[in-house]
């Protein structure tokens, strides 16, 4: 075997472990994502869980409130579908809609105080807030996985390995209106 032979070998060889590498890094950037995505999801199904006991205890105090109270009952349906889907687009408009009711909601407590210094009230709202919280943080997460898998699919070697595999680009999970605080009373007050 002479000294070309094994210099092609060697670089056959070397470029066969480059395509397994960029290959598993592919794969790995994928299930991030999926994790990522699991994530959000825990988050989003632990809320859902807990606004029909926020709206359970306003609908005690805020009889006069009741298209706010749909509003949110009817995003939540939404985001749950939307979620379910792992439909981003539709998750971001569902949960938009969701925290905008949310913050209404929020807001027409200030004018009930017996809802105001309920305890359930006082802690059903933390804990959505805490959530609302926490979908922001695995939401950013989530993106900037989505983002780390896109660029890679699209760059030169990896296009060609991520295309053999059937990569696809995943979309970003983004929200129309952010808020810092779901105590929104300066803004409503």
């Amino acid at each position: 075997m002479g000294i070309t032979a094994l210099i092609l070998l060697a670089l056959l060889l070397a470029a066969v472990v480059y395509t397994i590498q960029i290959y598993n890094n592919l794969v790995r950037l994928k299930h991030a994502v999926t994790l990522a995505w699991s994530n959000i999801d825990v988050a989003l199904k632990q809320r859902h869980d807990e606004i029909p006991k926020l709206v359970e205890v306003c609908k005690q105090y805020m009889g006069y409130e009741r298209e706010t109270l749909e509003r949110v009952v009817r995003a939540r349906g939404s985001v749950a579908e939307a979620s379910r889907r792992q439909d981003m687009r539709a998750l971001g408009a569902a949960e938009t809609d969701l925290r905008a009711g949310l913050g209404q909601l929020f807001a027409l407590a200030e004018n009930y105080p017996q809802l105001k210094a309920n305890e359930g009230f006082q802690q059903l709202s933390r804990r959505v807030s805490h959530l609302e919280d926490t979908i922001a943080d695995r939401r950013e997460l989530y993106n900037d996985s989505v983002n780390l898998n896109n660029v890679r699919i699209e760059q030169f070697p990896d296009v060609l390995v991520a295309r053999f595999m059937g990569a696809r680009p995943r979309e970003l999970l983004e929200f129309a209106q952010e808020r810092a605080d779901l105590d929104l009373k300066a803004l409503f007050g």
